[in-house]
């Protein structure tokens, strides 16, 4: 790891402020205009999609975010974080931790992985 924080950008600051106030277009505010998100291995392109996809998936199903860690990797911003909400927890385990890769370009955020990683061997 380059560095860890407990400081993060303002645009990532705002993103995970409008996601837990379950505010829509707050939240599609904070992405560029040709952002991408990839959610369970979903890729979603461009601001209308990525919109329709944050008020069923993360608004809709009342997604909060609770932030355990930041990484600052050469630029690009790795949060770690607590999720909960009123979605399928089947096989999920307590809490559920996902992590987000985010990379800003202009001050926005140009594209968002979201990941449940697995332990390594390594």
């Amino acid at each position: 790891m380059t560095s860890t924080t407990t400081a993060l950008p303002a645009i990532v600051t705002e993103h995970i402020a409008a996601v837990n106030a379950f505010d829509t277009e707050r939240i599609a505010a904070t992405f560029a205009p040709d952002a991408y998100v990839n959610d369970n291995r979903r890729e979603i392109w461009g601001t209308d999609a990525i919109r329709a996809f944050l008020a069923k998936e993360f608004v809709g199903d009342r997604v909060t975010m609770k932030v355990r860690e930041v990484v600052d990797h050469h630029g690009d911003i790795i949060v770690r974080a607590e999720y909960d909400g009123d979605y399928d927890k089947t096989g999920l385990p307590e809490p559920l931790i996902m992590t987000s890769y985010i990379a800003l370009r202009d001050d926005r955020i140009s594209s968002l992985t979201i990941i449940r990683n697995q332990p390594s061997p390594y």
